[in-house]
């Protein structure tokens, strides 16, 4: 069983540092409590002392009651991060449009600040490959080149988003910010940064490299995780003072109003009344013979649907839709023969974040009725099946085949329906806001003296709106599973897991959970639950005892890990072919 930790090299880390980098968390916990209360007051104060500056212009020392007024804001709002210290300096250090305490310009400084510091070191990666001769360094780096450009893209949304409506008369918080979406946004930023330094730490985790890559990436880790921490407990205090939240509502017929005509009318049709933009065919009656070739086709950022038809056959080939590549609906016959297969693997030299036979990180994409696999074996460790960094997109009647890390849910929000998912260590992973909804999770026998762990989620930050969820799913073994089998373990002092409603067969260790280090209790921290589940497996009464865990919770806290509250999913899941439950 120690073998698998020592070739899973994800979340390795200095135990001492680990340790005081829970002590430091656990001190600012406490503190953020108190600090809300007068957090709270000081928006308040700020509120009632612009009315009175307004009706009072009288007031000489009107100057120097806003400078007071901004630095006590900021100083408030900053105690409320994980990095109080770093907050209030930077923000201290730039100029405000006015002295005036404004919630909305501090958050958006504080957004331009953390956009800033990352471009400023965005060029290191490529410094470095130049400088050093590992090869599985070099590939490293050239990952951290790619997650610093997907970080970068979501503050720079972020930031586009709160400017929208700068031309409103309108200052208020809840009306200009799309509130789960900046989350979201910021959530992954964050998860792209540490997942850099887990690459580098899987290749080589004493390397000079990493210490100098963790020096570097310590502010813009540090001012992103203010950004997060500061849009959300903002909005949580006002919502606490009553102040009314905006939502944008669905249309009438149960769509955003981002859904357009066409997509509605797709999403509606069946398999075969849909008219492709693409086709792709390995024997040459479609568009293109290969996947790559028919997202090379595809227009840049595309606001309307772009539909690519896959037709029956095995694409050997590693797929990449990047973050340019928007909307995209691809199809094919059926899971068991439209297949996207590849081999990469980390034994060979590939990264873990690049083994994935199918890549995708645009926004919007929905696929159906695809096979996704990795065909290494077990015995090359870490080898991805797909990896999906894509905002609000969509697996529907897929399967997903591999051994170790099969489904690398990366970042953003996704949505899994109907699919069937097999593996062995640690095979559904990442850091995104995932629900699998109605799926077949399979374990397999793993190599001797491996165990199988169906879930390592990876939140690092507890502002970060991420974790798994599990609803009404089927968890049993595929074929004779003799090895230990755990439905997950916890990778990052966050980690966030809930199983409900599901089926668990009784080949379930009945612990249910295992430490990511051998009897090293996780802390306290993580947030994993399970919630009425059904099957031989599914007793609680022999589960693990941290304090992390919960055997028992109830449907209202429950209901937070459903469709709706968790990934916003009727707000941008269609309610045809890709069908979803909205809560418990």
């Amino acid at each position: 069983m120690d073998s698998i930790n020592s070739f899973k090299g994800y979340g390795k880390v200095d135990e001492a540092e680990e340790r005081s980098f829970r002590k430091k968390t656990k001190r600012r916990l406490i503190i953020i409590s108190i600090s809300a209360a007068v957090l709270v007051a000081v928006i308040v104060g700020a509120v009632v002392g612009t009315v009175i500056h307004k009706n009072n212009n009288k007031n000489s020392n009107g100057s120097n009651n806003d400078s007071s007024t901004l630095s006590s804001g900021i100083r408030a709002i900053c105690n409320e991060t994980l990095y109080p210290d770093s907050c209030f300096s930077s923000l201290s250090s730039v100029k405000t449009k006015s002295n005036k305490f404004d919630p909305q310009e501090i958050f958006k400084l504080s957004l331009e600040i953390a956009q800033k510091e990352l471009s400023n070191v965005s060029s290191l990666p490529d410094k470095l490959i130049d400088l050093i001769n590992d090869k599985s360094l070099k590939l490293a780096l050239k990952d951290c080149k790619t997650l610093f450009e997907d970080a970068l893209d979501e503050l720079n949304t972020s930031i586009a988003s709160t400017q929208a409506t700068d031309n409103s008369k309108s200052n208020s918080l809840t009306s200009w910010l799309k509130i789960d979406d900046i989350k979201t946004w910021l959530s992954s930023a964050l998860t792209d940064l540490e997942t850099c330094l887990d690459g580098l730490a899987e290749q080589n985790s004493s390397s000079n490299v990493l210490v100098e890559m963790k020096t570097w990436l310590r502010n813009s880790t540090e001012y992103t995780s203010n950004s997060l921490a500061i849009v959300r407990n903002i909005v949580g205090l006002l919502d606490k003072l009553g102040v009314p939240m905006h939502r944008k509502l669905l249309s009438a017929v149960g769509y955003p109003d981002w859904v357009k005509s066409r997509d509605r009318t797709l999403l509606d049709q069946s398999k075969d009344a849909i008219r492709p933009d693409l086709t792709v065919a390995t024997d040459g009656t479609g568009t293109h013979r290969t996947i790559q070739d028919a997202i090379n086709a595809v227009g840049k950022k595309n606001k309307t649907r772009t539909v690519i038809y896959v037709r029956a056959g095995t694409y050997l080939e590693n797929v990449v839709i990047d973050k340019a590549h928007w909307n995209i609906y691809m199809y094919g016959d059926d899971s068991s023969k439209t297949i996207v297969s590849g081999n990469l693997n980390k034994i060979e030299g590939t990264p873990t974040f690049s083994t994935a036979s199918f890549i995708v990180t645009g926004k919007g994409f929905i696929a159906r009725d695809i096979g996704f696999k990795n065909t290494a074996g077990p015995d090359k460790h870490q080898a991805v099946a797909l990896r999906s960094g894509s905002d609000q997109s969509v697996f529907y009647r897929c399967s997903f085949d591999a051994f170790q890390d099969t489904l690398y849910a990366h970042s953003n929000r996704q949505f899994y329906r109907d699919c069937f998912i097999t593996g062995t260590v640690d095979f559904i992973f990442g850091n995104a806001a995932v629900i699998f909804q109605n799926c077949n999770i399979q374990p397999r026998q793993p190599l001797p003296n491996q165990f199988n762990t169906i879930t390592a989620q990876g939140k690092k930050d507890p502002g970060q709106v991420t974790g798994i969820s599990i609803h009404r799913c089927t968890i049993k073994p595929n074929g004779q599973v003799a090895a230990r089998t755990y439905l997950g373990r916890p990778w990052k002092d966050f980690s966030t897991t809930v199983i409900m409603e599901s089926k668990i067969d009784g080949f379930v260790d009945p612990v249910g959970w295992i430490e990511w280090l051998p009897n090293t209790e996780p802390p306290k921290t993580i947030y994993y639950a399970e919630h009425q589940n059904t099957g031989p497996g599914a007793g609680v009464d022999r589960r693990v005892k941290w304090a992390g865990y919960r055997p028992v919770i109830s449907g209202e806290e429950a209901q937070k890990f459903t469709v709706e509250p968790f990934i916003q999913g009727s707000e941008w899941l269609p309610h045809a072919n890709v069908a979803f439950d909205s809560s418990l």
